[in-house]
């Protein structure tokens, strides 16, 4: 559950002068599609600042062309279309990927959840399983260990907490109230960004972006005051990750500077020192008398079908967090940014159909203008 106000560090743009000297004789608009591919890493919808995972992964990809260029001058352009054509492609399969595996994860955590509302024990759950799933690639050289220090991790703590923060918030929320319901209310998350980024980091915006928080505001309200079974813990649950992933992307914008870890492993390195710090808190919140109870209790009303259900809501929570950093390397925020708005609608509309859930139609209008809201607002903020 990351959702992503959805973008951490430093962005390693290329340097469109040097690519002209280079490739001569390849058309100006060429070129500038070919370097529009940006290498920002935004971890959030809303995003106001970028990561710099990925500048080597471009740099390599780069230097290839170069050759290839060098190789066959009369072929360059061939070569500029193909890469792109292929880069194309390889979007396009993270995020139907990263969209489904999204869903699967919100279906298998809800029925976790009614069957075992224990949130904080879940939450846990899912960062392990992928704190698991990456040192054990780490250690077989399945996927190359980042190279870290002390002072990437001093660095990266307040990220952990604010993301520990997020996660178990959100989880909360899902534990009370229906899965449309708390992604309807995590769309309002550039209103957090906005808000404090202006009046706690004194930053200002464009009219467009002000005017954009205005159908996202009026859809979650409208949609928080039709909601049928509403509750004041779910709702406070979203709004309070919406907050914590704002302060999240803040600390990151200011802590990860000049660090260069790719994706995936900032990920992995995030879900771990996130782990460390939610397993004591869960276990004083909850504990492990009460997670026994509940377990046996969720065995005996479902079966031994539960357990798989708690594997693969923590599986596939992982995994689904693991494409979306991949495609980070690939594409520029306001793609993500709007790949992420319909990963919401495709949430949002596949647990009203699986679960059934009641929606009045006052209600759905409430949603769909709060995505669309959202939809402008990272038109605008580009």
């Amino acid at each position: 559950m990351i959702s992503l106000n959805q973008s951490h560090v430093i962005s390693h743009r290329r340097n469109p002068q040097l690519q002209f000297s280079i490739l001569p004789s390849i058309s100006m608009l060429k070129i500038l599609k070919f370097s529009a591919v940006s290498v920002s890493k935004p971890l959030h919808i809303s995003s106001i600042g970028t990561f710099g995972f990925g500048s080597l992964q471009i740099q390599t990809k780069r230097r290839s062309l170069i050759k290839a260029y060098d190789a066959d001058p009369s072929g360059g352009e061939g070569v500029i279309e193909k890469a792109e054509a292929a880069r194309k492609v390889k979007i396009g399969f993270y995020f139907a990927t990263w969209w489904f595996l999204n869903v699967i994860f919100n279906i298998y955590n809800k029925k976790v959840l009614n069957a075992f509302p224990f949130p904080w024990l879940t939450s846990t759950l899912s960062l392990a399983a992928g704190s698991l799933i990456m040192l054990v690639s780490w250690a077989t050289k399945v996927a190359e260990a980042p190279n870290t220090d002390l002072e990437f991790w001093q660095s990266l703590f307040p990220v952990a907490l604010a993301h520990t923060i997020g996660h178990v918030a959100a989880t909360v929320s899902m534990s009370k109230v229906a899965v449309s319901f708390t992604h309807i209310i995590k769309s309002g998350e550039p209103a957090f960004s906005v808000l404090v980024s202006r009046f706690i980091l004194g930053e200002t915006f464009p009219m467009p972006v002000y005017l954009s928080l205005v159908p996202i505001i009026g859809g979650c309200g409208l949609a928080a005051l039709t909601e049928l079974n509403f509750n004041m813990t779910g709702f406070m649950g979203a709004m309070i990750s919406n907050l914590a992933f704002v302060f999240r992307n803040i600390f990151s914008k200011r802590g990860m500077k000049g660090k260069s870890v790719s994706g995936m492993n900032y990920y992995a390195c995030l879900s771990l020192l996130s782990l460390l710090i939610l397993t004591p808190f869960a276990i004083a919140v909850e504990g492990p008398q009460l997670w026994a109870v509940g377990w046996q209790k969720a065995i005996n009303e479902i079966g031994p079908h539960f357990i798989w259900w708690v594997a693969a809501q923590s599986i596939f929570y992982h995994l689904y967090n693991q494409v979306s950093y991949m495609s980070l390397d690939e594409i520029s925020p306001l793609t993500f940014s709007i790949g992420n708005t319909m990963k919401r609608i495709s949430v949002i509309v596949s647990s009203i159909i699986i679960f059934r859930t009641p929606v009045q139609p006052v209600n759905a209008l409430g949603a769909a203008i709060a995505v669309l809201g959202t939809f402008l607002y990272s038109q605008a903020k580009q």
